[in-house]
């Protein structure tokens, strides 16, 4: 399944248009049938640690991506399909660990994401100003 995006927005702005559209721009009270951007509750750096590593989660629009310490490094996307909040990435060593999730519940400091195939659900911790969240388990020096 491929993701795309309807329009960029970004040559609205200053009146100049780079291709020919054959349907009109959308306006705000308008749905779409594509994927949607991710609602504001789940944009955002959030934070879990899954077998002794931290994996984080970044939300920013339409774009995700998801780093684990010494892992996958995946890209993707994040947004509204089908009514539900849905996470889409690409990891670039090939990993399927975390590829196709669904926001299960989010609030101001946890998302609950549960991921297809055996990672299931994982809990994030919202991590603020590019600090970690406290309460996260660390290394013990050797």
């Amino acid at each position: 399944m491929a993701l795309t995006a309807c329009s960029g927005g970004s040559g609205d702005e200053d009146g100049s248009s780079s291709a020919p559209s054959t349907s009109t721009a959308p306006s705000a009270g308008t749905s779409s049938p594509a994927v949607t951007g991710a609602s504001a509750d789940i944009q955002g750096s959030w934070i879990t640690t899954a077998g002794g590593r931290i994996v984080a989660l970044v939300i920013n629009g339409k774009q995700a991506g998801s780093f684990e310490t010494g892992g996958a490094m995946c890209n993707g996307t994040a947004g509204a399909e089908n009514g539900m909040q849905m996470i889409r990435l690409t990891c670039a060593d090939g990993s399927k660990t975390r590829t196709n999730g669904t926001v299960d519940s989010v609030d101001g400091t946890t998302l609950k994401v549960t991921w297809s195939g055996k990672t299931g659900q994982e809990t994030y911790t919202k991590a603020e100003g590019g600090k970690l969240p406290s309460g996260l388990p660390t290394a013990l020096p050797r």
